[in-house]
Protein backbone atom coordinates (compact mmCIF):
# COMPACT_ATOMS: atom_id res chain seq x y z
CA UNK A 1 0.00 0.00 0.00
CA UNK A 2 1.50 3.31 -1.11
CA UNK A 3 1.27 6.34 1.18
CA UNK A 4 0.29 9.44 -0.79
CA UNK A 5 0.46 13.00 0.52
CA UNK A 6 -1.99 15.35 -1.19
CA UNK A 7 -1.53 19.07 -0.56
CA UNK A 8 -4.69 21.09 -1.09
CA UNK A 9 -6.51 17.81 -0.63
CA UNK A 10 -9.80 19.33 0.53
CA UNK A 11 -10.39 21.57 -2.47
CA UNK A 12 -12.64 20.62 -5.37
CA UNK A 13 -9.90 18.84 -7.29
CA UNK A 14 -8.12 17.58 -4.17
CA UNK A 15 -11.28 15.91 -2.86
CA UNK A 16 -11.64 13.91 -6.06
CA UNK A 17 -7.94 12.98 -6.11
CA UNK A 18 -8.07 11.70 -2.53
CA UNK A 19 -11.26 9.75 -3.22
CA UNK A 20 -9.72 8.10 -6.28
CA UNK A 21 -6.57 7.16 -4.38
CA UNK A 22 -8.62 5.58 -1.59
CA UNK A 23 -10.51 3.49 -4.13
CA UNK A 24 -7.11 2.29 -5.41
CA UNK A 25 -6.27 1.18 -1.85
CA UNK A 26 -3.69 3.87 -1.13
CA UNK A 27 -3.00 5.32 2.30
CA UNK A 28 -3.89 8.99 1.90
CA UNK A 29 -2.62 11.91 3.98
CA UNK A 30 -4.56 15.03 3.10
CA UNK A 31 -3.22 18.46 4.03
CA UNK A 32 -5.26 21.65 3.74
CA UNK A 33 -6.13 24.86 5.54
CA UNK A 34 -9.74 23.79 6.05
CA UNK A 35 -11.35 20.39 6.41
CA UNK A 36 -13.85 18.96 3.96
CA UNK A 37 -16.41 16.24 4.71
CA UNK A 38 -15.97 14.70 1.27
CA UNK A 39 -13.63 11.91 2.43
CA UNK A 40 -13.95 12.28 6.20
CA UNK A 41 -14.24 8.97 8.06
CA UNK A 42 -13.06 6.81 5.19
CA UNK A 43 -10.62 3.98 5.86
CA UNK A 44 -6.94 4.81 5.20
CA UNK A 45 -7.68 8.56 5.09
CA UNK A 46 -5.92 11.01 7.41
CA UNK A 47 -6.57 14.74 7.41
CA UNK A 48 -3.99 17.17 8.79
CA UNK A 49 -5.08 20.77 9.08
CA UNK A 50 -2.33 23.26 8.36
CA UNK A 51 -1.37 25.95 5.91
CA UNK A 52 0.85 24.52 3.16
CA UNK A 53 3.31 27.37 3.76
CA UNK A 54 3.79 26.31 7.42
CA UNK A 55 7.32 24.93 7.06
CA UNK A 56 7.44 23.33 10.49
CA UNK A 57 4.13 21.53 10.09
CA UNK A 58 4.97 20.30 6.60
CA UNK A 59 8.42 19.22 7.74
CA UNK A 60 6.88 17.16 10.55
CA UNK A 61 4.52 15.45 8.08
CA UNK A 62 7.38 14.33 5.85
CA UNK A 63 9.60 13.29 8.76
CA UNK A 64 6.94 11.39 10.71
CA UNK A 65 5.48 9.50 7.75
CA UNK A 66 7.06 7.43 5.01
CA UNK A 67 5.63 9.27 2.01
CA UNK A 68 5.84 7.39 -1.28
CA UNK A 69 4.07 9.91 -3.50
CA UNK A 70 3.49 13.66 -3.30
CA UNK A 71 0.60 15.18 -5.24
CA UNK A 72 0.96 18.95 -5.06
CA UNK A 73 -2.53 20.37 -5.60
CA UNK A 74 -2.20 23.34 -3.23
CA UNK A 75 -2.08 26.84 -4.71
CA UNK A 76 -4.25 25.73 -7.63
CA UNK A 77 -7.19 27.58 -9.17
CA UNK A 78 -10.53 25.77 -8.67
CA UNK A 79 -8.92 24.04 -5.69
CA UNK A 80 -7.30 26.49 -3.27
CA UNK A 81 -7.41 29.80 -5.15
CA UNK A 82 -10.32 31.66 -6.70
CA UNK A 83 -10.34 32.76 -10.35
CA UNK A 84 -8.58 36.06 -9.63
CA UNK A 85 -4.89 35.41 -8.97
CA UNK A 86 -3.01 38.24 -7.30
CA UNK A 87 0.68 39.00 -6.95
CA UNK A 88 0.38 38.00 -3.29
CA UNK A 89 -0.80 34.52 -4.29
CA UNK A 90 2.10 34.21 -6.72
CA UNK A 91 4.50 34.88 -3.86
CA UNK A 92 2.69 32.44 -1.54
CA UNK A 93 3.00 29.72 -4.16
CA UNK A 94 6.72 30.38 -4.63
CA UNK A 95 7.35 29.99 -0.90
CA UNK A 96 5.25 26.84 -0.64
CA UNK A 97 6.71 25.13 -3.71
CA UNK A 98 10.36 25.55 -2.85
CA UNK A 99 10.38 23.90 0.57
CA UNK A 100 7.75 21.27 -0.19
CA UNK A 101 9.80 19.98 -3.12
CA UNK A 102 12.95 20.04 -1.02
CA UNK A 103 11.33 18.07 1.81
CA UNK A 104 9.95 15.55 -0.67
CA UNK A 105 13.31 14.96 -2.30
CA UNK A 106 15.20 14.81 1.00
CA UNK A 107 12.77 12.19 2.32
CA UNK A 108 13.17 10.12 -0.88
CA UNK A 109 9.61 10.40 -2.14
CA UNK A 110 9.51 8.18 -5.21
CA UNK A 111 7.00 10.21 -7.26
CA UNK A 112 5.91 13.84 -7.39
CA UNK A 113 2.87 15.06 -9.32
CA UNK A 114 2.43 18.80 -9.85
CA UNK A 115 -0.88 20.23 -10.99
CA UNK A 116 0.00 22.94 -13.50
CA UNK A 117 -2.04 24.57 -16.28
CA UNK A 118 -2.33 24.78 -20.05
CA UNK A 119 -2.21 28.57 -19.68
CA UNK A 120 1.59 28.39 -19.74
CA UNK A 121 1.44 27.82 -23.52
CA UNK A 122 1.47 30.44 -26.24
CA UNK A 123 -1.79 29.50 -27.90
CA UNK A 124 -1.19 29.46 -31.67
CA UNK A 125 -3.35 31.32 -34.16
CA UNK A 126 -3.89 28.06 -35.98
CA UNK A 127 -5.80 24.86 -35.30
CA UNK A 128 -2.65 22.82 -34.74
CA UNK A 129 -2.72 20.81 -31.49
CA UNK A 130 -0.53 22.17 -28.70
CA UNK A 131 2.29 19.78 -27.79
CA UNK A 132 4.32 19.63 -24.58
CA UNK A 133 7.41 21.07 -26.25
CA UNK A 134 5.60 23.97 -27.95
CA UNK A 135 6.35 27.60 -27.18
CA UNK A 136 5.44 28.99 -23.76
CA UNK A 137 4.06 32.45 -23.04
CA UNK A 138 3.18 33.21 -19.42
CA UNK A 139 1.09 36.34 -19.85
CA UNK A 140 -1.46 35.69 -17.08
CA UNK A 141 -0.73 35.71 -13.35
CA UNK A 142 -1.81 32.08 -13.06
CA UNK A 143 0.47 31.02 -15.90
CA UNK A 144 3.38 32.79 -14.20
CA UNK A 145 2.53 31.15 -10.87
CA UNK A 146 2.43 27.64 -12.30
CA UNK A 147 5.44 28.01 -14.57
CA UNK A 148 7.43 29.21 -11.57
CA UNK A 149 6.28 26.09 -9.71
CA UNK A 150 7.33 23.89 -12.63
CA UNK A 151 10.81 25.46 -12.71
CA UNK A 152 11.25 25.05 -8.95
CA UNK A 153 10.39 21.35 -9.24
CA UNK A 154 12.73 20.78 -12.17
CA UNK A 155 15.52 22.61 -10.34
CA UNK A 156 15.14 20.37 -7.28
CA UNK A 157 14.95 17.29 -9.47
CA UNK A 158 18.47 17.95 -10.79
CA UNK A 159 19.83 16.68 -7.46
CA UNK A 160 17.49 13.68 -7.18
CA UNK A 161 17.47 11.90 -10.51
CA UNK A 162 15.70 8.81 -9.17
CA UNK A 163 12.49 10.65 -8.32
CA UNK A 164 9.79 10.33 -10.99
CA UNK A 165 8.12 13.66 -11.69
CA UNK A 166 4.88 14.40 -13.52
CA UNK A 167 3.94 17.95 -14.47
CA UNK A 168 0.28 17.82 -15.53
CA UNK A 169 -0.69 20.78 -17.70
CA UNK A 170 -4.43 20.45 -17.73
CA UNK A 171 -7.28 22.47 -19.19
CA UNK A 172 -9.99 24.15 -17.06
CA UNK A 173 -11.96 21.55 -15.11
CA UNK A 174 -15.64 20.85 -14.66
CA UNK A 175 -18.01 18.18 -13.36
CA UNK A 176 -21.76 17.70 -13.28
CA UNK A 177 -22.12 20.22 -10.46
CA UNK A 178 -18.99 22.32 -10.91
CA UNK A 179 -19.68 24.48 -13.94
CA UNK A 180 -17.89 27.80 -13.39
CA UNK A 181 -15.34 27.13 -16.13
CA UNK A 182 -18.06 26.02 -18.52
CA UNK A 183 -20.20 29.12 -18.00
CA UNK A 184 -17.14 31.35 -18.44
CA UNK A 185 -16.88 30.14 -22.06
CA UNK A 186 -20.31 31.55 -22.91
CA UNK A 187 -19.97 34.78 -20.91
CA UNK A 188 -19.10 38.03 -22.67
CA UNK A 189 -16.29 39.65 -20.63
CA UNK A 190 -17.44 43.09 -21.72
CA UNK A 191 -20.92 43.08 -20.19
CA UNK A 192 -21.35 39.68 -18.47
CA UNK A 193 -24.16 38.49 -20.73
CA UNK A 194 -24.44 34.85 -21.80
CA UNK A 195 -23.97 34.59 -25.55
CA UNK A 196 -23.30 32.33 -28.50
CA UNK A 197 -22.08 33.16 -31.99
CA UNK A 198 -24.13 31.52 -34.70
CA UNK A 199 -25.00 27.95 -33.73
CA UNK A 200 -22.09 27.69 -31.28
CA UNK A 201 -20.02 25.26 -33.31
CA UNK A 202 -16.70 26.62 -32.05
CA UNK A 203 -14.97 24.70 -29.29
CA UNK A 204 -12.83 24.82 -26.17
CA UNK A 205 -10.33 22.45 -24.63
CA UNK A 206 -11.71 21.55 -21.22
CA UNK A 207 -10.97 18.78 -18.74
CA UNK A 208 -13.59 16.78 -16.88
CA UNK A 209 -12.17 16.47 -13.36
CA UNK A 210 -12.56 12.68 -13.61
CA UNK A 211 -10.18 12.60 -16.58
CA UNK A 212 -7.60 14.50 -14.53
CA UNK A 213 -8.01 12.14 -11.59
CA UNK A 214 -7.83 9.04 -13.80
CA UNK A 215 -4.57 10.28 -15.29
CA UNK A 216 -3.05 11.00 -11.87
CA UNK A 217 -4.09 7.58 -10.57
CA UNK A 218 -2.53 5.88 -13.59
CA UNK A 219 0.73 7.75 -13.07
CA UNK A 220 0.79 6.88 -9.37
CA UNK A 221 0.06 3.19 -9.96
CA UNK A 222 1.83 2.48 -13.26
CA UNK A 223 4.77 4.85 -13.74
CA UNK A 224 7.67 2.62 -12.73
CA UNK A 225 10.69 4.08 -14.49
CA UNK A 226 12.38 7.48 -14.89
CA UNK A 227 11.30 7.45 -18.52
CA UNK A 228 7.86 8.55 -17.27
CA UNK A 229 9.27 11.79 -15.85
CA UNK A 230 8.09 14.79 -17.84
CA UNK A 231 5.31 17.15 -18.85
CA UNK A 232 1.88 15.79 -19.81
CA UNK A 233 -1.06 17.55 -21.45
CA UNK A 234 -4.32 16.47 -19.83
CA UNK A 235 -7.86 17.19 -20.99
CA UNK A 236 -10.96 15.78 -22.61
CA UNK A 237 -10.46 13.74 -25.76
CA UNK A 238 -12.48 16.17 -27.90
CA UNK A 239 -13.27 19.87 -27.79
CA UNK A 240 -16.42 21.02 -26.02
CA UNK A 241 -18.46 23.38 -28.20
CA UNK A 242 -20.34 26.43 -26.99
CA UNK A 243 -23.54 24.64 -28.08
CA UNK A 244 -22.58 21.64 -25.90
CA UNK A 245 -22.17 23.93 -22.90
CA UNK A 246 -25.52 25.65 -23.43
CA UNK A 247 -27.35 22.34 -23.84
CA UNK A 248 -25.62 20.88 -20.77
CA UNK A 249 -26.48 23.88 -18.61
CA UNK A 250 -30.10 23.90 -19.78
CA UNK A 251 -30.49 20.18 -19.13
CA UNK A 252 -28.81 20.07 -15.71
CA UNK A 253 -28.86 23.60 -14.28
CA UNK A 254 -30.74 26.84 -14.50
CA UNK A 255 -29.52 28.89 -17.45
CA UNK A 256 -31.07 32.24 -18.18
CA UNK A 257 -31.20 34.12 -21.45
CA UNK A 258 -28.49 33.35 -23.98
CA UNK A 259 -28.05 35.96 -26.69
CA UNK A 260 -27.39 34.70 -30.20
CA UNK A 261 -24.91 37.05 -31.82
CA UNK A 262 -23.85 37.39 -35.42
CA UNK A 263 -20.34 38.82 -35.74
CA UNK A 264 -21.08 40.28 -39.17
CA UNK A 265 -19.61 37.38 -41.11
CA UNK A 266 -16.53 35.38 -40.23
CA UNK A 267 -15.73 35.02 -36.55
CA UNK A 268 -12.34 36.56 -37.24
CA UNK A 269 -13.98 39.96 -37.69
CA UNK A 270 -14.39 40.31 -33.93
CA UNK A 271 -10.62 40.38 -33.46
CA UNK A 272 -9.36 43.52 -31.89
CA UNK A 273 -12.71 44.51 -30.41
CA UNK A 274 -11.58 43.27 -27.03
CA UNK A 275 -7.93 44.18 -26.82
CA UNK A 276 -5.56 42.21 -24.64
CA UNK A 277 -3.30 43.53 -21.93
CA UNK A 278 -5.98 44.74 -19.53
CA UNK A 279 -5.85 43.94 -15.83
CA UNK A 280 -8.74 41.47 -15.84
CA UNK A 281 -7.25 39.39 -18.64
CA UNK A 282 -4.00 39.11 -16.69
CA UNK A 283 -5.48 38.35 -13.29
CA UNK A 284 -8.73 36.49 -14.04
CA UNK A 285 -8.12 32.81 -14.80
CA UNK A 286 -11.50 32.49 -16.50
CA UNK A 287 -11.25 35.57 -18.71
CA UNK A 288 -12.56 34.76 -22.19
CA UNK A 289 -10.33 36.09 -24.96
CA UNK A 290 -12.90 36.75 -27.66
CA UNK A 291 -10.25 37.06 -30.37
CA UNK A 292 -9.29 33.37 -30.00
CA UNK A 293 -12.71 31.80 -30.38
CA UNK A 294 -12.21 30.74 -33.98
CA UNK A 295 -8.97 28.80 -33.44
CA UNK A 296 -10.42 25.85 -31.50
CA UNK A 297 -7.08 25.33 -29.73
CA UNK A 298 -6.67 21.75 -28.54
CA UNK A 299 -4.02 20.01 -26.46
CA UNK A 300 -2.15 17.08 -27.96
CA UNK A 301 -2.70 14.36 -25.35
CA UNK A 302 -0.84 11.56 -27.15
CA UNK A 303 1.77 11.23 -24.40
CA UNK A 304 -0.75 11.16 -21.54
CA UNK A 305 -2.97 8.73 -23.46
CA UNK A 306 -0.27 6.09 -23.13
CA UNK A 307 -1.04 6.05 -19.41
CA UNK A 308 -4.76 6.81 -19.25
CA UNK A 309 -7.91 6.70 -21.36
CA UNK A 310 -9.75 9.99 -21.33
CA UNK A 311 -13.27 8.59 -21.27
CA UNK A 312 -15.17 11.41 -19.59
CA UNK A 313 -16.71 14.45 -21.30
CA UNK A 314 -19.57 16.89 -20.92
CA UNK A 315 -22.03 14.22 -22.09
CA UNK A 316 -21.23 11.59 -19.44
CA UNK A 317 -19.68 13.50 -16.54
CA UNK A 318 -20.94 12.82 -13.04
Amino acid sequence: MQTVLVTGGCGFIGNHICSGLLKKECEVICVDKEESNYNAGKLHYTFIQCDPYDKNAMGDIFEQNKIDVLIHAACTVDNDFGPVVTNKEIEISKQVDKFIYRYAMQENVSKVVLLSTDQVYEFPKTREPIREDDDLKTTSNYAMLKYSSEKALVSELQHHKNTMVCIARYAPVYSMNYTDNLVAKITDPKDGTKFVYGKGQYGFQLCCVHNLVDFILCFVKNADDSMYTGVYNVGDKELTTAADIINFMRDNHHLGTVLQKTPGGALSKIKGLFGGGNKEEKTNYRFLDMSKLEYNNMLDKTKASKLATFRWDIHNTK
